[in-house]
């Protein structure tokens, strides 16, 4: 028998103990929230959202991912981890306001949903997004993020003093504890916050910390639909569900992956109105939950899911107080935080996008659309820079197909 298998159930003498699962799940829910929440806001707050609307944002896509995270893990007794987009929120910070403003937004996020259901109930659909070359989605995805990951360097000089502590000791994180560099950037970050409203004399009003739902009739335009709806539909699919699913299978287990596409496409659609830009299956958090952190029973690691599933919504419905914290911040401080939280997923994604040496040129070409911030029509850059990258992509190799027949 091999070592991978010397811990499975059958060989052990009786039940693991709760303990490890359990406390991976707390480890699960904390992380992915304190490392990406404050991108969640930027993103929001750039398609037009107030700071009422993006605390609902945050507040309805935390606490659907933690249902979602409880329904599927409880159901299918694998420990399948459901999560926001952070890729996607970072791409709303960089398409900014569309036409329609907010009301556009949120129709956009609906649509967004709306396909990822669709994506789970037709096959040829899935296959289609499959067939997007891998070079083309992730360096779309590195340009998007390249904006952001500059926050920690523009902050600094503009504010030193506020910004520098916060990047050191995530340089410190990164070298001794990982998994919680973002997190300690973070509770720098909410030091320096308290000071800053100390010293400036800020009032804090006790409102603005309760949790509160602030629901928008979506409105359907076609600005918002292609600028917003389409791009965050293929990040979410390609640097989050695809992943998701890798991770999972890397692991030794099978998601049932039309059910959980349509439950998180649905989970988003209800999130859309509320100010949620969408939920999908974890990636880097799926580790977490379904590796040997969650304990060496490995049919009770769902435990560990299930766990950070009810620690997500506790921390979603006070995520009203996170909002305003980030609204109370000095320049400089949260873009740093983004930047720093983002720096992990810009590197691998602009890695995956230059592997392919046949498809360097197109992987280039769609990264210096997204990195340019062109908006063409009211349509952001995103969706400019995938029709590039494939038509770039198209030409050359219909050229080389040539030579090659002749």
């Amino acid at each position: 028998m091999s070592s991978q298998h010397a811990s499975e159930p059958s060989s052990s003498p009786g039940p693991q103990p709760l303990a490890q699962p359990i406390s991976a799940g707390f480890v699960s829910a904390l992380v992915a929230f304190t490392s990406s929440f404050v991108v969640v806001l930027a993103g929001l707050s750039a398609v037009g959202a107030s700071p009422a609307q993006a605390s609902s944002g945050l507040m309805a896509v935390t606490i659907l991912m933690g249902v979602g995270t409880v329904v599927l893990a409880w159901w299918s007794r694998l420990p399948i981890t459901v999560a926001w987009s952070t890729p996607g929120a970072a791409l709303l910070v960089t398409t900014g306001a569309v036409e329609g403003g907010w009301p556009a937004a949120v129709g956009a996020f609906f649509v967004t949903g709306l396909l990822i259901v669709a994506t789970g109930l037709v096959p040829p659909l899935g296959d289609l997004i499959a067939r997007i070359p891998t070079s083309v989605a992730q360096a779309m995805l590195a340009g998007v993020l390249l904006q952001l990951c500059l926050g920690p360097i523009t902050g600094a000089v503009a504010n030193p003093a506020g910004v520098i502590p916060v990047v050191l000791v995530w340089l410190v994180g990164v070298r001794f504890f990982p998994r919680w560099a973002v997190p300690a950037a973070f509770l720098v970050a909410a030091g320096v916050v308290v000071v800053h409203v100390v010293t400036s004399g800020a009032g804090v009003d006790a409102a603005t910390i309760l949790p509160r739902l602030e629901f928008v009739a979506p409105e359907f335009t076609v600005q918002a639909i292609i600028g917003i709806a389409v791009p965050l539909y293929l990040v979410t699919m390609a640097s989050q569900n695809v992943p998701g699913m890798a991770v999972m299978k890397g692991l030794g287990y099978d998601v049932p992956w039309r059910r959980a596409i349509v439950l998180t496409g649905a989970g988003s659609v209800i999130a859309a109105p509320a100010g949620g830009h969408g939920i999908n299956l974890a990636a880097i958090s799926a580790a977490l939950t379904a590796g040997p952190e969650a304990g060496p029973d490995r049919d009770r690691r769902w435990i560990a899911s299930v766990t950070s599933g009810f620690v997500a919504i506790a921390i979603g419905i006070g995520a009203a107080a996170f909002g305003t914290l980030v609204t109370l911040a000095p320049e400089g401080v949260i873009a740093a935080v983004a930047g720093l939280a983002l720096f992990g997923t810009f590197a691998s994604s602009l890695k995956a996008s230059l592997e392919d040496v046949d498809d360097i040129i197109p992987a280039v070409v769609t990264f210096a659309v997204v990195a340019s911030g062109i908006a063409i029509g009211g349509v952001s850059a995103a969706f400019w820079a995938l029709l590039a990258g494939l038509l770039v992509r198209f030409v050359l190799r219909l050229g080389k197909r040539r030579r090659t027949n002749r």
